[in-house]
């Protein structure tokens, strides 16, 4: 670690005393965004969701950080955020654009990582990441199988770097006032937990799409990465030359586990951290779903029961975004953004008592993640945590496509006597575009046990 980072960890002196000649030197020099105290990092993945939340929303707004880097397999996309970036740190400031994700994270002089790209990707960039000793801040889902985000989770452990899932719920003051509510007892002893991710998000199916010429600007073959080659058409990936739309990837197996694991990343965490179940898994999942049909075909519909070893059942089901935690003295239900509601008024009037539980002081999403960097302690959501939660939404899909109940053994991290289920743990890969180092980690990981 070089000596600006030795300076950041170590607090340090004022770098006042360090200029020999008399000057006028601005506040941003002396104070929290001076250089040396700020943790400079590289964006990959500089789609809809890294400019709009990670950049717009997040890492601008820090005085702590700086954003010095980025990397996209669109140029226009990188362009543009190139703008965005340069635009609010003002006329002097250089943003160093990376065609290749690998050269970012290579760079010196970036820090830690913000990881914004497609799924499919998330895990080849969180161990590259993780194997060059940068912190890691990885967008959700974690992941689009079982065994790579065991790989990605022993990788940030053998290396021993900062981490956390990039979900902001945690730092929404309506879902941490719940879950503080329910954690200091408001509830009683809770009963069931119910989990809903919006329906109309996942939008209509579309069947098989023409072919189409790939856009001049999109290195379409790296941007399958680990993914197998298939036919480029719009719908598959993003509409060029516009960063707001949603992208097709979403619904998209190849790349994403669709919404039971993307905006179940949110809610599942939600109520994971309201029981106190952060780090444990069900032993059973049962229920059904439906599949689109075509170019889309991702999990549509899905209606789910998940039972823990004290028998404790948690539903899960398409509906809309919401955790309802029920308990001996009524319930309470949280919509996002904010919509709180209760069996009775007295138990929202009752969360705003002092109680053993205070997440009042909870840090945004990013800023929470540099807090871990400078303190070197864990992030409010590891990716650990961020682990769990992905394994436990994979476990419904496993049992959605197999039309059956699953049972799960936390010590073999396998399910029990069902070959084809185990067999859904694994995900093959393309390594073409992955450092030998990285596809060789991933691989340790891909047998079932």
């Amino acid at each position: 670690m070089d000596s600006r980072r030795s300076f950041l960890r170590k607090g340090g002196m004022g770098i006042a005393a360090a200029l020999a000649a008399p000057t006028i030197i601005p506040a941003s020099v002396l104070g929290q965004s001076a250089p040396s105290k700020q943790i400079t990092i590289g964006m990959v993945g500089t789609g809809r969701q890294a400019v709009n939340a990670n950049l717009k929303n997040g890492f601008l707004k820090l005085k702590n950080c700086r954003v010095v880097a980025i990397n996209d397999v669109d140029s226009w996309r990188m362009e543009n955020c190139q703008k965005i970036i340069s635009k609010a740190y003002g006329a002097f400031s250089a943003v160093k654009k990376y065609d290749d994700y690998r050269e970012l994270i290579a760079d010196k002089g970036v820090d830690a990582i913000m990881c914004s790209t497609s799924d499919q990707w998330h895990v080849p960039v969180g161990i590259t990441a993780a194997m060059a000793g940068k912190p890691i801040c990885m967008e959700k889902a974690l992941s689009i199988g079982y065994n790579h985000s065991r790989a990605l989770i022993e990788a940030v452990k053998a290396n021993r770097v900062a981490n956390r899932l990039d979900s902001e719920f945690r730092s929404n003051k309506h879902f941490r006032k719940t879950v503080q509510g329910v954690r200091n007892g408001v509830l009683g002893k809770l009963t069931h937990v119910t989990v809903g991710v919006p329906a109309e998000l996942n939008g209509a199916s579309i069947g098989p799409q023409a072919t189409m010429p790939v856009p001049k600007e999109l290195n379409y073959d790296m941007w399958q990465g680990p993914a197998f080659e298939a036919p480029y058409t719009m719908k598959r990936v993003h509409e060029p030359g516009n960063i707001n739309s949603r992208p097709g990837w979403m619904r998209i197996e190849d790349y994403c586990n669709g919404m039971i694991t993307n905006w179940g990343a949110h809610l599942w965490d939600i109520a994971l951290w309201g029981m106190d179940r952060e780090y444990e898994r069900p032993v059973t999942v049962e229920g059904t779903g439906s599949f689109g049909k075509g170019l889309w075909n991702t999990l549509e519909e899905f209606d789910l029961k998940y039972t823990y070893k004290d028998g404790f059942v948690v539903s899960y089901k398409i509906d809309k975004p919401y955790v309802k935690f029920e308990g001996e003295k009524g319930w309470l239900q949280i919509v996002y953004p904010c919509k709180l509601t209760a069996s009775d008024p007295a138990l929202i009037k009752a969360m705003e008592q002092p109680g053993e539980f205070d997440f009042s002081g909870t840090l945004s999403d990013k800023a929470d993640f540099l807090r871990s960097i400078e303190t070197g302690k864990s992030a409010l959501e590891p990716l650990e945590v961020g682990h769990n939660v992905y394994a436990t939404c994979h476990m419904g899909l496993c049992c959605a496509e197999l039309g059956r109940k699953l049972t799960w053994d936390s010590a073999k991290e396998r399910f029990v006597d069902d070959n084809a289920a185990n067999a859904m743990l694994n995900r093959p890969f393309r390594d073409k575009w992955l450092n030998k180092d990285v596809a060789a980690w991933m691989n340790k990981f891909q047998a079932c046990r």
